[in-house]
Protein backbone atom coordinates (compact mmCIF):
# COMPACT_ATOMS: atom_id res chain seq x y z
CA UNK A 1 0.00 0.00 0.00
CA UNK A 2 0.84 3.52 -0.38
CA UNK A 3 -0.60 7.07 0.55
CA UNK A 4 -1.33 9.63 -2.43
CA UNK A 5 1.60 12.27 -2.33
CA UNK A 6 -0.96 14.88 -1.29
CA UNK A 7 -1.72 12.65 1.40
CA UNK A 8 1.53 12.55 2.70
CA UNK A 9 1.60 16.30 2.21
CA UNK A 10 -1.06 16.75 4.47
CA UNK A 11 0.76 15.18 7.26
CA UNK A 12 -1.02 11.64 7.12
CA UNK A 13 1.46 8.30 7.73
CA UNK A 14 0.78 4.73 6.78
CA UNK A 15 1.76 1.08 8.48
CA UNK A 16 1.07 -1.18 5.94
CA UNK A 17 0.78 -4.87 7.28
CA UNK A 18 0.61 -8.53 5.57
CA UNK A 19 -1.75 -9.81 7.77
CA UNK A 20 -3.30 -8.08 11.52
CA UNK A 21 -6.70 -10.02 13.26
CA UNK A 22 -8.57 -6.43 12.90
CA UNK A 23 -6.90 -2.96 11.34
CA UNK A 24 -9.87 -1.41 13.10
CA UNK A 25 -8.37 -2.83 16.82
CA UNK A 26 -4.50 -2.33 15.31
CA UNK A 27 -5.19 1.54 14.76
CA UNK A 28 -6.76 1.40 18.64
CA UNK A 29 -4.36 -0.67 20.18
CA UNK A 30 -1.61 2.36 18.32
CA UNK A 31 -3.32 4.81 20.02
CA UNK A 32 -3.49 3.45 23.45
CA UNK A 33 0.10 3.16 23.31
CA UNK A 34 0.32 6.92 22.58
CA UNK A 35 0.50 6.66 18.75
CA UNK A 36 -1.42 10.20 17.03
CA UNK A 37 -3.36 10.36 13.89
CA UNK A 38 -4.02 11.18 11.32
CA UNK A 39 -2.51 7.35 10.85
CA UNK A 40 -3.64 4.85 8.33
CA UNK A 41 -3.10 1.11 8.80
CA UNK A 42 -3.83 -1.63 6.23
CA UNK A 43 -3.70 -5.06 6.04
CA UNK A 44 -3.64 -7.27 3.19
CA UNK A 45 -5.58 -9.92 5.35
CA UNK A 46 -7.70 -10.03 8.31
CA UNK A 47 -8.25 -13.16 10.49
CA UNK A 48 -10.76 -11.49 12.54
CA UNK A 49 -12.31 -8.55 10.92
CA UNK A 50 -15.58 -6.81 12.18
CA UNK A 51 -18.62 -5.40 11.12
CA UNK A 52 -20.92 -3.60 12.74
CA UNK A 53 -22.85 -5.17 15.79
CA UNK A 54 -20.36 -7.53 16.34
CA UNK A 55 -20.84 -9.04 12.88
CA UNK A 56 -17.89 -10.99 10.96
CA UNK A 57 -16.32 -9.18 8.23
CA UNK A 58 -15.09 -11.39 5.62
CA UNK A 59 -11.39 -10.51 4.80
CA UNK A 60 -10.28 -12.26 1.80
CA UNK A 61 -6.78 -11.50 0.32
CA UNK A 62 -7.11 -8.52 -2.45
CA UNK A 63 -9.48 -6.38 -1.14
CA UNK A 64 -9.05 -3.63 1.12
CA UNK A 65 -8.97 -3.41 4.36
CA UNK A 66 -7.70 -0.10 6.42
CA UNK A 67 -8.21 2.14 9.28
CA UNK A 68 -7.99 5.59 9.50
CA UNK A 69 -6.69 6.67 13.27
CA UNK A 70 -7.81 10.30 14.36
CA UNK A 71 -6.61 12.28 17.61
CA UNK A 72 -8.03 15.27 19.32
CA UNK A 73 -10.44 15.50 15.91
CA UNK A 74 -13.32 16.11 17.60
CA UNK A 75 -15.64 15.45 20.76
CA UNK A 76 -17.07 11.85 20.72
CA UNK A 77 -20.41 13.04 19.68
CA UNK A 78 -19.76 14.03 16.36
CA UNK A 79 -17.63 10.67 15.34
CA UNK A 80 -20.88 8.73 14.17
CA UNK A 81 -20.45 11.60 11.75
CA UNK A 82 -16.87 10.29 10.23
CA UNK A 83 -19.39 7.40 8.89
CA UNK A 84 -20.94 9.57 6.74
CA UNK A 85 -17.51 11.40 5.69
CA UNK A 86 -15.81 7.82 4.98
CA UNK A 87 -18.60 7.10 2.88
CA UNK A 88 -18.57 10.28 0.76
CA UNK A 89 -14.75 9.50 0.71
CA UNK A 90 -14.86 6.25 -0.88
CA UNK A 91 -17.70 6.95 -3.30
CA UNK A 92 -15.24 9.91 -4.50
CA UNK A 93 -12.58 7.29 -4.56
CA UNK A 94 -14.42 4.44 -6.65
CA UNK A 95 -15.51 7.18 -8.90
CA UNK A 96 -12.30 8.04 -10.01
CA UNK A 97 -10.73 4.79 -10.35
CA UNK A 98 -13.49 2.92 -11.85
CA UNK A 99 -15.58 6.09 -13.77
CA UNK A 100 -17.73 3.53 -15.45
CA UNK A 101 -19.78 2.29 -12.20
CA UNK A 102 -20.12 6.20 -11.43
CA UNK A 103 -23.70 6.04 -12.38
CA UNK A 104 -24.58 2.70 -10.16
CA UNK A 105 -23.16 3.86 -6.99
CA UNK A 106 -25.00 4.74 -4.12
CA UNK A 107 -24.53 5.04 -0.18
CA UNK A 108 -26.86 3.05 1.98
CA UNK A 109 -27.74 4.53 5.44
CA UNK A 110 -26.05 4.21 8.08
CA UNK A 111 -22.46 2.97 6.75
CA UNK A 112 -22.65 0.76 3.37
CA UNK A 113 -21.51 1.89 -0.08
CA UNK A 114 -23.95 0.04 -3.28
CA UNK A 115 -22.88 -0.86 -6.66
CA UNK A 116 -25.73 -1.45 -8.67
CA UNK A 117 -27.90 -2.37 -5.54
CA UNK A 118 -25.70 -4.40 -4.14
CA UNK A 119 -23.17 -4.01 -0.74
CA UNK A 120 -19.50 -4.17 -1.71
CA UNK A 121 -18.36 -1.94 0.85
CA UNK A 122 -19.10 -1.07 4.65
CA UNK A 123 -17.51 1.21 7.14
CA UNK A 124 -17.02 1.01 11.34
CA UNK A 125 -16.21 3.40 13.76
CA UNK A 126 -14.79 2.77 16.97
CA UNK A 127 -13.45 5.04 19.68
CA UNK A 128 -12.09 6.19 22.77
CA UNK A 129 -13.17 9.15 24.98
CA UNK A 130 -10.04 11.46 26.59
CA UNK A 131 -10.16 13.29 29.14
CA UNK A 132 -10.20 16.93 27.41
CA UNK A 133 -13.69 15.61 25.86
CA UNK A 134 -12.11 14.25 22.75
CA UNK A 135 -10.05 11.48 22.34
CA UNK A 136 -8.87 9.16 19.26
CA UNK A 137 -11.46 7.51 17.27
CA UNK A 138 -10.61 5.07 14.07
CA UNK A 139 -12.21 4.90 10.97
CA UNK A 140 -12.25 1.64 9.47
CA UNK A 141 -13.20 0.80 5.88
CA UNK A 142 -13.70 -2.43 3.86
CA UNK A 143 -14.08 -2.57 -0.12
CA UNK A 144 -14.55 -5.72 -1.73
CA UNK A 145 -12.73 -4.76 -5.05
CA UNK A 146 -12.01 -9.06 -6.25
CA UNK A 147 -14.41 -11.26 -4.36
CA UNK A 148 -17.32 -10.98 -1.72
CA UNK A 149 -19.09 -13.32 0.33
CA UNK A 150 -22.46 -15.62 -0.87
CA UNK A 151 -23.78 -16.05 2.42
CA UNK A 152 -24.95 -12.66 3.81
CA UNK A 153 -27.94 -10.86 5.09
CA UNK A 154 -27.72 -7.98 2.36
CA UNK A 155 -26.87 -8.83 -1.46
CA UNK A 156 -23.06 -8.48 -2.12
CA UNK A 157 -20.83 -8.20 -4.55
CA UNK A 158 -17.35 -7.04 -5.89
CA UNK A 159 -15.53 -4.19 -7.72
CA UNK A 160 -14.55 -6.92 -10.16
CA UNK A 161 -17.88 -8.76 -10.57
CA UNK A 162 -19.27 -5.56 -11.82
CA UNK A 163 -16.51 -5.02 -14.40
CA UNK A 164 -13.87 -2.84 -12.82
CA UNK A 165 -10.34 -4.40 -12.24
CA UNK A 166 -9.25 -2.26 -9.50
CA UNK A 167 -6.94 -3.48 -7.21
CA UNK A 168 -7.08 -2.55 -3.18
CA UNK A 169 -3.58 -0.92 -3.69
CA UNK A 170 -4.55 1.53 -6.32
CA UNK A 171 -8.05 2.37 -4.40
CA UNK A 172 -6.38 2.80 -1.25
CA UNK A 173 -3.66 5.50 -2.89
CA UNK A 174 -6.87 7.30 -4.09
CA UNK A 175 -8.86 6.92 -1.17
CA UNK A 176 -5.91 8.50 1.19
CA UNK A 177 -6.11 11.75 -0.98
CA UNK A 178 -9.70 12.34 -1.06
CA UNK A 179 -10.37 11.07 2.70
CA UNK A 180 -8.13 14.48 3.92
CA UNK A 181 -10.83 16.98 1.81
CA UNK A 182 -13.41 15.36 2.94
CA UNK A 183 -12.43 15.31 6.71
CA UNK A 184 -11.47 19.54 5.98
CA UNK A 185 -15.09 19.69 4.58
CA UNK A 186 -16.51 17.96 7.83
CA UNK A 187 -14.23 20.49 10.08
CA UNK A 188 -14.49 18.18 12.94
CA UNK A 189 -18.48 18.63 12.85
CA UNK A 190 -18.97 22.16 12.49
CA UNK A 191 -19.93 21.14 9.04
CA UNK A 192 -21.58 18.23 9.00
CA UNK A 193 -25.01 19.98 7.08
CA UNK A 194 -22.14 20.22 3.82
CA UNK A 195 -21.19 16.36 4.25
CA UNK A 196 -25.08 15.53 5.05
CA UNK A 197 -26.17 17.43 1.76
CA UNK A 198 -23.63 15.55 -0.41
CA UNK A 199 -24.29 12.27 1.59
CA UNK A 200 -28.25 12.89 0.90
CA UNK A 201 -27.47 13.69 -3.11
CA UNK A 202 -25.72 9.70 -2.96
CA UNK A 203 -28.42 8.26 -1.32
CA UNK A 204 -29.99 4.82 -1.81
CA UNK A 205 -33.53 4.70 -1.63
CA UNK A 206 -34.68 8.36 -0.91
CA UNK A 207 -38.37 8.99 -1.43
CA UNK A 208 -39.17 5.51 -1.79
CA UNK A 209 -40.83 2.59 1.03
CA UNK A 210 -37.38 0.77 3.01
CA UNK A 211 -37.57 -1.79 5.42
CA UNK A 212 -35.39 -0.52 8.68
CA UNK A 213 -34.35 -3.76 11.24
CA UNK A 214 -34.50 -2.00 14.97
CA UNK A 215 -33.72 -5.19 16.57
CA UNK A 216 -33.90 -8.86 15.79
CA UNK A 217 -37.86 -9.15 16.11
CA UNK A 218 -39.01 -5.48 15.16
CA UNK A 219 -38.68 -4.30 11.48
CA UNK A 220 -40.23 -0.82 10.62
CA UNK A 221 -41.32 0.25 7.00
CA UNK A 222 -41.38 3.63 5.86
CA UNK A 223 -40.68 6.55 2.84
CA UNK A 224 -37.18 7.07 3.24
CA UNK A 225 -37.93 11.05 3.43
CA UNK A 226 -34.09 12.67 5.24
CA UNK A 227 -31.07 12.64 7.40
CA UNK A 228 -31.61 14.97 9.76
CA UNK A 229 -28.74 16.84 11.76
CA UNK A 230 -28.18 14.30 13.76
CA UNK A 231 -27.35 12.03 10.94
CA UNK A 232 -30.73 9.78 12.27
CA UNK A 233 -32.50 8.14 9.50
CA UNK A 234 -35.94 10.08 9.18
CA UNK A 235 -38.99 7.66 7.73
CA UNK A 236 -42.85 9.11 7.24
CA UNK A 237 -44.86 5.93 8.33
CA UNK A 238 -47.96 5.10 6.34
CA UNK A 239 -49.92 6.70 9.55
CA UNK A 240 -48.78 10.40 8.36
CA UNK A 241 -46.23 10.31 11.80
CA UNK A 242 -42.32 10.27 10.84
CA UNK A 243 -40.11 8.66 12.54
CA UNK A 244 -36.29 9.34 13.67
CA UNK A 245 -34.14 6.22 13.63
CA UNK A 246 -30.66 6.58 15.06
CA UNK A 247 -29.70 2.96 15.22
CA UNK A 248 -30.72 0.43 12.79
CA UNK A 249 -29.88 -1.83 9.55
CA UNK A 250 -32.00 -1.32 6.34
CA UNK A 251 -32.85 -4.56 4.95
CA UNK A 252 -34.94 -3.69 1.42
CA UNK A 253 -34.99 -0.60 -0.31
CA UNK A 254 -37.77 0.88 -2.50
CA UNK A 255 -37.16 1.77 -6.08
CA UNK A 256 -34.51 4.43 -5.43
CA UNK A 257 -30.89 4.23 -6.39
Amino acid sequence: MQLDPRASAAGVRLIAHEVLVSTNAEALSLAGRGERGPLWVTAGRQTGGRGRRGRTWVSERGNLFASLLLTDTAPPEHWPELAFVAALAIHDAVAEVAPALRQQLAIKWPNDLLLAGKKFSGILIEGEGGAEGKGSVVVGVGVNCVSHPGDTDYPATDLKAAGAEVSAEALFTVLSAKMPGRLAQWNEGEHFSTIRADWLARAAGRDHEVRVRLAEDEVVAGRFEDVDEAGRLVLSLPDGSRKAIAAGDVVSLGEGR
